[in-house]
């Protein structure tokens, strides 16, 4: 669980990102998670961009995906959100969140 300040934190680095990830008219099936699972691991802080023509909630996509991967979310606005989680590898970990 992180706090509200680290997730303002986490917005913060995560706005000039660009999407990594595009979910589309298939919606999130698990070929989809085990890829967000990759890239998580490597990047630790993602953002997914959700297509119209998915016709999916973007909160609850986020919500969904997120506790699927076991990460936390961090934001979701318009057809983008944004998902974090430490690298289980102690090599590929790259952010310092602030102290709680």
């Amino acid at each position: 669980m992180i706090t509200s300040k680290q997730r303002a934190w986490l917005r913060k680095a995560g706005h000039t990102l660009e999407p990594v990830f595009i979910i589309g008219k298939d919606g999130v099936t698990e070929q989809s998670l085990r890829a967000l699972e990759d890239v998580l691991e490597k990047r630790e802080l993602i953002k997914v961009k959700i297509l119209e023509t998915a016709l999916l909630d973007t909160k609850e996509t986020c919500n969904s995906v997120a506790a699927a991967l076991d990460a936390e979310p961090v934001q979701a606005i318009g057809s983008r959100f944004i998902l974090y989680r430490q690298a289980r590898k102690e090599k590929n970990r790259k952010l310092e969140l602030p102290k709680k």
